[in-house]
């Protein structure tokens, strides 16, 4: 069932501004509240101020929200699925349309006068950071300690927001982590006038000074339901942000926040029927983050499901089609229950390992109906708790810890296999193999999510093009190719006089 959580703050703000006195009205006539009355208005309703946050968590599914009129211009799903295409995990298989073409070429990435990415991502990231900008001056400024839970957690997902859009921009638009180079201009109170690159460690420390604060804020925090950011979202991407400085240290601390999501208890990872069952119901207990999509949104094809979903209006449908790379499903082992998400579907039914790969029993409207879903109501998923055990996995392996990295790995695995002989090998494995096999098991996992760019970034990978690709089959990339990071626009660079350069 829908829920109605997304209006139901609105509702309280009229009910409040119809029952406030004359005297009020007059001060503010417009009907709305100013950002100079936010602080104050939390304090007596907290739920007014979290619905300026939904105001955000819709901006990032907003078609065209990067400022184009293209169709692949719809939101943080468009850039996870480009990043896929550009780690080539995902693989773009067909032409019709030519959707995704240029990207998938690394046309799109190699001229920064090209909107999509560069400006698109640019302009969409900063606008997310701006709007939590506002909501954190409002509430008393950066370094505020509201006395009340409830603004606490508001403030506790502002600033989570702020250092998610950071995060982002920093793996997009900076070829790997040095704390010395100048990456992106660094903005954290509203309004502010264009400013210069600051190094990757200054935008990192403001990353994780935001995130250790809204993690502490949001101690209290009960969320009204997972389309609102709560602690353990941002202990995950507080994790993330560790695990991509590829340092010791710092391995450990993600490690060790990846441990907390999963012992708090409040996530299920999904078992085998639920990773074939669509992908499509936030109440999914697996899901940490997501968006609970209505017709009040009103996403039809310029979405991610009119993408990557066969059976909506959708390119997926007609032939302009995104599936797994052949090498990577060659290798997923024949008991796997994910080597049943890809593959071709049929007027009867589906067959899984056939031309064309697509994700058509992994990503699905449940009519199963092709153009069925029109306009998207199936949700979003950003963020599921599988991250965190595969995460913690990785880092811990890459520690040396084995042990406790196939504790982890075969706990996922336990949920992809019937037979537990299919994965008795992983008690043989150590140190770099070990390593290289929870990078594939979080290929595998995490098609078309968006994870498989953030893993090449940390992991330093080469990926070679299967014999499926559209462009470039058979040839291997680095992560450190300039093509595969986004371009600081040239509408940036021309309008900022402070930035005299780009990032590659």
């Amino acid at each position: 069932m829908k829920k109605i959580n997304y209006i139901l703050s609105i509702v309280i703000a009229s009910i409040i501004l119809i029952s406030c006195s004359k005297e009020y009205l007059e001060k503010r006539p417009t009907g709305f509240i100013s950002n100079e009355d936010l602080g104050a208005t939390a304090l007596i309703n907290p739920s007014i101020v979290e619905g300026n946050l939904r105001g955000i968590y819709n901006q990032m599914v907003t078609a065209y929200i990067g400022g184009t009129g293209s169709q692949e211009d719809f939101g943080h799903k468009s850039f996870d699925l480009m990043s896929d295409l550009l780690s080539s995990d995902l693989a773009q298989i067909g032409a019709r349309y030519n959707r995704f073409v240029g990207l998938a070429n690394l046309v799109w990435t190699d001229d920064q006068s090209i909107n999509i990415p560069n400006y698109t991502a640019w302009r969409f990231y900063y606008r997310i950071i701006n709007s939590a900008n506002l909501i954190i001056q409002s509430n008393g400024g950066n370094d505020a300690v509201p006395a009340s839970d409830a603004v606490k957690g508001v403030l506790g997902q502002a600033k989570t927001i702020r250092a998610f859009a950071y995060f982002y921009l920093s793996q997009y638009y900076a070829i790997k982590y040095d704390p010395t180079k100048e990456v992106l201009p660094l903005y954290i109170l509203p309004g502010e006038g264009g400013k210069a690159k600051s190094k990757m460690s200054v935008i990192y420390d403001q990353i994780i000074k935001d995130l250790t604060s809204a993690i502490s804020f949001m101690d209290n925090y009960n969320r009204p339901n997972k389309a609102s950011i709560n602690k353990n979202v941002a202990k995950g991407f507080l994790a993330y942000v560790y695990a991509s400085m590829g340092q010791s240290d710092k391995n450990l601390l993600a490690m060790n926040l990846a441990e907390e999501v999963i012992t708090s208890g409040e996530f299920t990872m999904m078992n085998k029927n639920e990773v074939t069952g669509g992908f499509n119901q936030l109440s999914t207990p697996g899901w940490m983050w997501g968006f609970d999509l209505t017709t009040a949104n009103d996403l039809g094809l310029v979405s991610w499901w009119g993408f990557m979903d066969y059976y909506s209006y959708s390119y997926q449908a007609v032939g302009n089609y995104r599936g797994i790379d052949q090498g990577l499903y060659d290798n997923i082992n024949a008991n796997d229950i994910r080597k049943d998400q890809f593959g071709q579907p049929t007027s009867t039914g589906f067959i899984p390992g056939a031309f064309p790969l697509i994700p058509a029993r992994k990503f699905y409207n449940g009519n199963l109906q092709r153009f069925g879903q029109n306009p998207m109501t199936d949700d979003y998923v950003y963020m599921r708790v599988t991250e965190m055990y595969l995460l913690s996995a990785e880092m811990n392996a890459v520690e040396g810890n084995d042990a406790a990295a196939k504790t982890r790995l075969k706990q996922v695995l336990a949920n992809r296999f019937d037979n537990a002989l299919d994965y008795a090998y992983v008690d043989l494995l150590s140190g770099q193999a070990l390593i290289d096999e929870i990078v594939f098991q979080t290929k595998i996992e995490f098609i078309g999510e968006g994870k498989s760019y953030l893993l090449m970034k940390r992991r330093k990978l080469s990926n070679t093009r299967g014999a499926n690709h559209l462009n470039k089959a058979g040839q291997t990339f680095s992560y450190d190719d300039p093509r595969l990071t986004f371009a600081i626009p040239q509408r940036e660079l021309t309008d900022n006089p402070m930035i005299t350069a780009g990032n590659k």
